[in-house]
């Protein structure tokens, strides 16, 4: 599994969502209330919004435009008006740098 490099943990501040590209792929870089880092497909599986542009709240991202809301973890929808999950990127943390997989580990393609 490859890795792209993000950037510095200090680019998404808690409670925040940073947008980046990877290999072509829009991606949410998100640092949430439990101190971890978390990567979603940056687009609303429900209605094809930037996730990014959307609410953190706990290990959820709620999108802004029809409050669709995905389990960080998961990728999982947790309430409508969205029912397909979004990929879901593995994260790592290497000496302050934030790197993200260029594979989805729930298997949904982005």
């Amino acid at each position: 599994m490859s890795f792209a490099f993000v950037g510095p943990v200090d680019v998404v501040a808690k409670g925040a969502v940073h947008a980046t590209e990877i290999d072509g792929v829009e991606i949410a870089i998100v640092h949430a209330d439990d101190d971890q880092f978390y990567a979603v497909r940056d687009e609303c599986s429900h209605a094809s919004i930037a996730l990014s542009e959307g609410e953190v709240d706990g290990c959820t991202l709620e999108c802004w435009l029809h409050g669709s809301r995905f389990d960080l973890r998961t990728g999982e929808p947790s309430g409508p008006p969205a029912t397909e999950p979004v990929a879901t990127f593995p994260v790592e943390i290497r000496d302050g740098d934030i790197y993200v997989s260029t594979t989805p580990s729930n298997g949904v393609m982005p």
